[in-house]
Formats: C-alpha cells, structure tokens, sequence
C-alpha cells in the first residue's frame, strides 16, 4: 500500500484556546468543508471529543454518495488531536490537528496520511488534487472565521 502525505497550515490572530475549542465541536467540519462534497455530520450533538469517540458523516465524492465514519485517536487539548477514518472512501486516512501558539495568534496545522483504491495512478489522477483543493477551501474558511477583526466580532 502506497501512503501518500499532505500538509497544510495557517496562522490566525486569534488566542490557541478559542481556535481549539472550534475545532473540538465536530459539527465545525460542515463548515470547513467546500460545499461540493454536501458533507453532512451524522453523529448527533453533543460530541464530547476524546479517545476513542468516533462519528459519522456522509459526503458525496465526484458524486457517489459517501459514508464515514472516524475515530479519534489522540486527543491533546489545546495543542493537538488526530482522527482516523475507520471506515470510508480511503484505504487509509490519518488526520493530525496541530495548534500552537505563534506571534500573538495561533498557527494551525493539518499533516494527513492517506493512501487510496489504485495507488499512485488514482492518487495521481483524482485524489491528490481534491485534497490540495479541500484544504485550501479549509484554509480560506478558517481565514474568514478568525482572520484580521472577522473572529472578533460576534
């Protein structure tokens, strides 16, 4: 099995602890996610996020409806946590959370191991380019939420 990494972060000026506390709500995702995957939690609130607590989604991938479910792996607050999909459209999905505490604000990490059905070919073709664009639609999404004055007000 061929495992292929992604990475990607962003600073935001706000404090670690609320950056965290958004992410710490599972039901945040449906926000961070492009709308083009009609991601949807299933799990009901509330999710007390901590080891071993898993959830359900449902998403739809170039179209094909999807159901996932993940486990939460490790859970560090306010400084880290990683999910695990346990079942869904990957052969393997290892999603590490990272916060830290960086020039006022907080910087805000995603280092995701995933390997798929097809390998490289597959990866090549379809996949690595819906990650690259999933993260980058997560970035600008956290950037609207809690860059400049936009996370102040409320």
């Amino acid at each position: 099995m061929t495992i292929f990494e992604h990475s990607s972060s962003v600073w935001l000026p706000r404090p670690l602890e609320e950056v965290f506390a958004f992410f710490s709500d599972a039901h945040n995702l449906e926000i961070l996610t492009p709308p083009w995957l009609r991601f949807e939690v299933l799990t009901p609130r509330p999710i007390d996020l901590a080891v071993g607590v898993t959830i359900d989604y449902r998403l739809r991938v170039r179209g094909l409806p999807i159901r996932w479910r993940s486990e939460i792996a490790a859970w560090e607050p306010p400084r880290r946590f990683v999910d695990k999909q346990i079942r869904g459209p990957y052969r393997l999905w290892d999603h590490e959370h990272l916060f830290r505490e960086d020039r006022g604000g907080t910087f805000a990490e995603d280092r995701v191991s995933y390997a798929v059905p097809g390998g490289s070919l597959v990866n090549r073709l379809f996949v690595a380019k819906d990650v690259e664009k999933i993260f980058a639609f997560r970035s600008e999404k956290l950037w609207e939420l809690f860059g400049s004055a936009a996370g102040s007000s409320s």
